[in-house]
């Protein structure tokens, strides 16, 4: 298990984290999202030991994690890290990079496990290809697969698909996340990117203001949005009195009701219109099957 107690962390006076306290069992996912600056890549630096910490500590089943002020060298053995900046080795191939740091005495080991983790982050094709010549997703999918070479027992991954195309997010995301659930390898995922978090987390942290403002599974989140930063994560949102929080999809056109909306503009969705409309002076979104006409005016019934 991974605990986290009562952190505080500051780069100057100003804390970027404080109070600070969660645990993860082992072999789960927990997802960390928040705003640009909210602390998340802070908090994976401060997990794998980067940073000394101010007040607080983290322990990995009873080991403390501690900073360059107790360790020589950074990190510890049975964690890795993959930052967005990638630590590859560019004049070898995609195969060597994986395989750099696995046993060389058993060969015919090392090959197949190698080439497990080249299927993994969908590579096989370019396993002989040096790294220089890959694009910067395919250098990320590199990384990924080197950090879970020696299977450790915990990894942190900051923005893990930033680089990566739609083309090959998906797919690449449900086979890196199964492959970590069926290996039992804790999972910490820093994102902005809710497909990231809502289909595979067990528990999702929300940070803003150097706290954490929630912690809890998917699920509740989405279902039960306590501020508008939490509905924003997962979509186009409104604040409606007396509902409070309503999704898109939450609001109806129907042919009576006492919400009366103005449609401004639609926009393509694919298998939906987006429309926003002026309800009340106020701009409120909520989705359709097909496209509206501008400045018709819709009546609205919200399904929560």
């Amino acid at each position: 298990m991974l605990e986290v107690k009562n952190i505080l962390f500051s780069y100057n006076k100003a804390p970027v984290l404080k109070n600070i306290s969660f645990s993860v069992n082992t072999g789960d996912h927990l997802s960390i999202i928040g705003e640009s600056g909210s602390g998340k890549s802070t908090l994976l630096k401060l997990l794998y030991g980067e940073f000394d910490l101010n007040e607080g500590a983290i322990f990995w089943n009873g080991t403390q994690i501690l900073g360059p002020a107790y360790n020589l060298v950074v990190g510890y053995d049975f964690m890795k890290y993959v930052a967005q900046e990638f630590d590859l080795m560019p004049y070898t191939t995609v195969a060597e990079n994986i395989g750099n740091f696995l046993s060389n005495f058993y060969p015919e080991e090392k090959q197949a496990r190698i080439n497990e983790l080249l299927e993994v982050v969908e590579l096989t094709h370019l396993a002989k290809t040096k790294v220089k010549l890959l694009s910067g997703g395919q250098k990320q999918r590199v990384a990924l697969a080197r950090a879970i070479a020696k299977q450790p027992e915990i990894i942190l991954l900051d923005e893990p698909f930033s680089h990566i195309d739609n083309f090959k997010k998906q797919s690449l995301r449900r086979s890196l996340f199964k492959y970590l659930k069926e290996k039992h390898i804790t999972c910490i995922v820093a994102t902005h990117d809710k497909d990231d978090a809502i289909s595979y987390a067990d528990n999702m942290i929300v940070l803003h203001d150097n706290e954490i403002i929630a912690n809890n599974t998917p699920q509740q989140l989405f279902d039960n949005p306590k501020t508008p930063l939490i509905a924003s994560f997962f979509g186009e949102f409104n604040t409606i009195e007396p509902y409070g929080i309503v999704y898109a999809h939450q609001i109806k056109v129907v042919e009576k009701s006492n919400l009366k909306a103005t449609v401004k503009r639609a926009y393509y969705k694919g298998h939906y219109y987006l429309i926003e409309a002026d309800l009340k002076g106020e701009t409120v979104f909520f989705e359709h099957d097909s496209e509206l006409e501008e400045e018709v005016q819709v009546s609205l019934s919200v399904t929560k």
